[in-house]
């Protein structure tokens, strides 16, 4: 049995925004370990301000949402 070869960090992000989800505006998550493993956490903040998407941290969680509408958390 052969071990698959880990993404590219371009390949990891085109593989999360290209997301049935993420192509409609939706909400995606990932762990923060993940997104610091494949891409970096600068890469990936500067690939969401260049989108105009948001995230927001929980948990060793990154949720974002793949659109530019504002965001409210409600306590």
């Amino acid at each position: 049995m052969s071990i698959p070869a880990p993404l590219s960090p371009d390949a990891w992000m085109t593989h999360l925004f290209s997301a049935k989800t993420a192509r409609q505006g939706g909400v995606v998550r990932r762990k923060l370990r993940d997104v610091e493993r494949y891409v970096g956490r600068d890469v990936f903040e500067n690939e969401l301000k260049r989108r105009g998407y948001h995230a927001v941290e929980n948990a060793g969680q990154l949720i974002v949402f793949c659109n530019q509408e504002p965001i409210r958390v409600i306590l």
